[in-house]
Formats: C-alpha cells, sequence, structure tokens
C-alpha cells in the first residue's frame, strides 16, 4: 500500500475536519442514514443486554457512582446520570461485552465507540435533534471506515479502539457544533487517546477484550470537550513527521481516504452479527451446521477439523483451552466450542456462555472431537478470511465445505434487515439489569425507526436507564 503525500501541504486531519464541519443531513445517502439506525438500536441493545451479562460492570459502575459529579448523562441500562465522560466510558465498557456489535467486512467495530460518546455528548448538551445525532454518527462511521480500510495492518495495534477514538471525536465534535480548527484541535488531542495493542484479541482471560470500547469511547469526548474549551492540538496530528499514521501504521493510501468524500459513506458497509461471538467463529458456525444438516448429530461424529489461517490459529489453541473455555469473554472467542455449541445446541445465543452452558457434557463431548489445521492460504489481510470444515463421521464418510464469510448470515452476501435488528434488540434488552421489555422497548424501537423527526433524542436516552 502506497505512502500518498498530503496535497498541497494540507494535513488528512484537516480535510476530514472540513468534511464533518460542512456536511448536513441532506447530504446523507439512503443507505448511510439506514446505518445510523440500524447501528443505534443493534449498539444500544447490546449495551442493554451487556449490563446484566459481564462479570466486570458492577465494580465498574460502582466506582463511577463512587466518583460522583455532576449529573449529565445516561448510564444505560442501570439508570441515573453521571458526568457524560464517565458514562461514555461505562456505556461504552459495555459495547463490546458481548461481542455482538456491529462491525466492517474487514473486520473491527465502528459504532461501539461512537454511539456511547455521542449518547452522552447529546444528553450534556440537550436539544440534540434525531437528525443531528444520525448525522454526526454517518459521519463517525465514514471516518472510521476510511481508516480501517486504508492503512497496512499487521494484527498489531487493536484498530477498533486505536481508530476508533478518531471517530467518537469527530462525531462528538459535530454535535458540540466545533469548527474546522476546533475539530482540528480535537484529532490531535485524541492522538494521546489513541490506544491498545491486539495483544487483547491474541490473549486469553480478563475482561478488557470486551471491555476495551469504553476507554475509546471516553477519549472522543474528552477530546471534543477540551476542543471546545480552546485548547489546541498539534497542525499536522495525522501525517506529520511522526504523526499517527506514519509512527502507527508506515503505510497508508491518503488518495483512497479521501476519494469521493462527502459523496461515498463508507459505513453503510458495516455488518450486524446474528450470534454473539466472535465474528470469525461465524463461517464456521454456519457451515458445520450446514454439513451436519443441523443440530443434534454429535454422536455421528468421529473427527471435526477447522481449517484457518494466523487469526483462526489464536482462537482455536491451546486446543484444551479453547474446547473448555474457562470465562465467558474466552468462550466467545473460542471457535471450537462455539462450533460445538452449535452442533449441540442450534444456535448461539446470549445465555449459552454462563458457567453452568460452559460446562454442559454434551457441547463438551463435541468440542473434544474438534481439531485445528493450520492452512496459510487463510490468514487474515483484509476482509475477515475464510476457512474451511472438515467432518469425519463414525460411517467413515467425510463431508467437506470451505467456510466463506460473505455468506455467512449477517455478512455481505446475507445482511440481517430491520426485523431481525429489532428482535436482536428486544431479546438483548431483556437481558439487561434492570430488562426493557414490553411497551418502553417498542417505544424505543418506533423512537429510532423514525430518529430524524425526534426533537431531542434525550428523551429517547432517558429511556435505557
Amino acid at each position: 500500500m502506497p505512502v500518498s503525500s498530503p496535497a498541497a501541504g494540507e494535513d488528512l486531519g484537516a480535510a476530514l475536519a472540513r468534511h464533518v464541519v460542512t456536511t448536513g443531513f441532506d447530504a446523507l445517502p439512503a443507505q448511510a442514514v439506514q446505518a445510523a439506525k440500524y447501528s443505534t438500536l443493534d449498539t444500544l441493545g447490546v449495551i442493554l443486554g451487556a449490563s446484566g451479562l459481564m462479570d466486570a460492570m458492577p465494580g465498574i459502575v460502582g466506582l463511577v457512582r463512587d466518583w460522583g459529579g455532576k449529573p449529565e448523562s445516561t448510564l444505560i441500562g442501570w439508570g441515573g446520570k453521571v458526568p457524560s465522560i464517565n458514562a461514555a466510558f461505562v456505556n461504552g465498557a459495555m459495547g463490546h461485552g458481548l461481542d455482538f456489535d456491529d462491525h466492517l467486512p474487514e473486520g473491527h467495530h465502528p459504532s461501539v465507540s461512537i454511539i456511547p460518546a455521542m449518547c452522552a455528548i447529546a444528553e450534556r448538551k440537550g436539544g440534540v435533534t434525531g437528525a443531528e445525532f444520525i448525522t454526526a454518527l454517518a459521519l463517525g462511521q465514514d471516518i472510521f471506515a476510511r481508516l480501517r480500510k486504508n492503512v497496512t495492518w499487521k494484527q498489531d495495534w487493536f484498530m477498533t479502539p486505536v481508530l476508533g477514538v478518531f471517530a467518537a471525536t469527530a462525531a462528538c465534535g459535530k454535535l458540540l457544533g466545533l469548527d474546522e480548527e476546533q475539530l482540528l484541535n480535537a484529532f490531535g488531542i485524541a492522538t494521546c487517546q489513541s490506544a491498545t495493542t491486539f495483544q487483547i484479541g491474541y490473549g486469553t482471560g480478563g475482561d478488557l477484550r470486551g471491555t476495551y470500547a469504553g476507554f475509546s469511547a471516553k477519549g472522543g469526548v474528552l477530546s471534543a470537550l477540551l476542543a471546545e474549551t480552546g485548547l489546541k492540538g498539534t497542525s499536522t496530528p495525522f501525517e506529520g513527521k511522526a504523526a499517527f499514521l506514519p509512527v502507527y501504521f508506515g503505510e497508508w493510501d491518503r488518495e483512497a481516504m479521501v476519494a469521493d468524500l462527502g459523496k461515498d459513506f463508507q459505513g453503510a458497509t458495516i455488518l450486524y452479527k446474528l450470534w454473539p461471538s466472535c465474528g470469525l467463529t461465524h463461517a464456521y458456525i454456519d457451515t458445520a451446521l450446514r454439513l451436519m444438516d443441523g443440530p443434534g448429530h454429535g454422536d455421528e461424529i468421529s473427527k471435526l477439523e477447522l481449517y484457518g489461517g494466523d487469526f483462526a490459529k489464536q482462537l482455536s489453541e491451546p486446543a484444551d483451552f479453547r474446547r473448555h473455555p474457562p470465562t465467558a469473554p474466552d468462550a466467545k472467542f473460542s471457535i471450537p466450542y462455539t462450533v460445538a455449541l452449535a452442533l449441540t445446541k442450534g444456535t448461539v445465543g446470549l445465555g449459552d456462555f454462563s458457567d453452568e452452558r460452559r460446562s454442559d457434557p454434551e457441547i463438551a463431548a463435541v468440542a473434544e472431537k474438534i481439531e485445528f489445521v493450520d492452512d496459510p492460504q487463510y490468514n487474515w489481510s483484509q476482509a475477515l478470511p475464510d476457512g474451511a470444515v472438515r467432518i469425519h463421521l463414525e460411517n467413515g464418510e467425510t463431508l467437506f465445505s470451505e467456510a466463506r464469510h460473505h455468506d455467512t448470515p449477517g455478512a455481505v452476501g446475507r445482511p440481517l434487515d430491520w426485523p431481525q435488528i429489532v428482535s436482536k434488540f428486544k431479546d438483548s434488552a431483556s437481558y439487561a439489569v434492570r430488562p426493557l421489555t414490553g411497551v418502553p422497548a417498542e417505544v424505543f424501537v418506533r423512537g429510532v425507526e423514525k430518529l430524524e423527526t425526534i426533537p431531542d433524542v434525550s428523551a429517547l436516552i432517558e429511556l435505557l436507564g
């Protein structure tokens, strides 16, 4: 990927700031508006579910409540208000906890940093219309996608928080009405908040794999608010000699990053998950179920081989650990466990990562038959990589199929529609620490469906507290 020089010395940050400041709701194509609505309902539903399912959250919420401060923004699922920066942190920390949030075809998760930050700013400011909310979200998603798709990535940085803080900063800056200079300053400030290595993706154990977006959401709020006060950042935050892009990635395609800026809103490529587990597991789940004609035939299998590349290997080994993951986060990032779960129960649901389910002997028996086969042709470069599944049956028959992400439920070839997003929202919301069901859930869904007509989104957000 070539390194492109800034046009006439202009930093990418200046071009992105101008894009954000000058774009209004009327400039958005229908696909960008739809993606913003889908992502709003999807992300906030997932956050609700995480409030009741993430073991780490009671401690985090207790700490933030202890801090006190001005009651500006809602703690989703938990209720009550705290300072906006703390609300962004808590709500962001729940956004990826179930690994059920939206993602790009290339992997990584745009909205989980942006939407918690925007909700915090919208409530703090008040009077933010639904059309303004959609516009800011579409811009943030566009910036995330443009950065993600056009850098050389070596599975070193964790792209969601590293890029998400800039996307969240842009969206928050739009809601605050920052001018171009202020927003460029905000991007500079955000370079101090851009962090997290991909060891979180490789590693096992711990809670950070689920909570990392809290840091980038908080960073977006902080960067925008500091710029609003007049704090200045470097004039070349993205492309200066030792700026973000040359230091973090080395190579980037600037021309692609700014191509059709303001016309092509690349957030419209965002995808939505049918199953609450790492996106790489989905093609394997779907393929195994298809080969076996559904669940309930685990006793017919003598051996099941998963073919995959570099990242699939990380989610499949060490074998015993991945077959019997000790925690819910580990289970969500285990290809053997999720495949065994699907072959036993027929699907992968929010309740399938509990201690009881992970110790189910029927699932464990199928998992014991699963082996990983390293195949570099399935290494991860741009889009989420394909894989393959080979099943050896007790009767001597062998079944084989490639596991293609394009044709997996929720992927590019089979995207979820609005009724499926609504169903997912209601299911997720029922797991909240204070479940959102019945009329309040219906009111929220209808509000998001007609979001561009809402005079103040705070009224919608408060339904979630």
